[in-house]
């Protein structure tokens, strides 16, 4: 087990559904094991799933069922990587599809109040170019959008 693990807070009973969402949405992705609680505390009874193991993307989490006291937002999220449209659309359309919501510049919301930076490749490159002008096109272009573009951000770069 690594040394990091990052905890994911879910409303009540949430987790274990979640974490099979995330599973069935993105490659090297499990549910793992649950732990049942070993008493009674604000957010379950005890016997209930307190946690849940969970990997997205190969790496490990842990997903709580803390109750409502907490909710995510903006100042965490997680950036996921693409290689091209297709893959982008994949992971946008199924968390944006599946209850969740659109944003700004290639942010959404998943159902739970996560937030996903669904970015290709090709975005992160075109910012990165050497030459100035053509990098702040491609920002320019992305803050016109919700999901990302990939054509629209490769015909920045001239």
């Amino acid at each position: 087990m690594s040394k990091l693990i990052t905890c994911l807070w879910f409303d009540q009973g949430q987790a274990r559904e979640a974490a099979q969402f995330y599973a069935a949405t993105f490659p090297d992705s499990a549910v793992g094991t649950g732990q049942p609680s070993p008493a009674d505390n604000p957010s379950t009874r005890a016997g209930e799933e307190l946690t849940v193991k969970l990997t997205v993307l190969g790496r490990a989490f842990i997903g709580l069922n803390g109750g409502p006291n907490f909710t995510p937002n903006e100042a965490v999220s997680f950036m996921v990587l693409t290689e091209d449209q297709a893959e982008t659309d994949r992971y946008w359309n199924a968390i944006v599809e599946n209850g969740g919501a659109e944003s700004a510049c290639g942010w959404c919301k998943d159902r739970w109040g996560f937030s996903w930076q669904i970015t290709p490749r090709a975005l992160m490159q075109a910012m990165a170019n050497p030459d100035r002008a053509k990098a702040k096109a491609a920002m320019e272009a992305m803050m016109t959008m919700n999901k990302i573009d990939v054509a629209a951000i490769e015909a920045t770069q001239g």
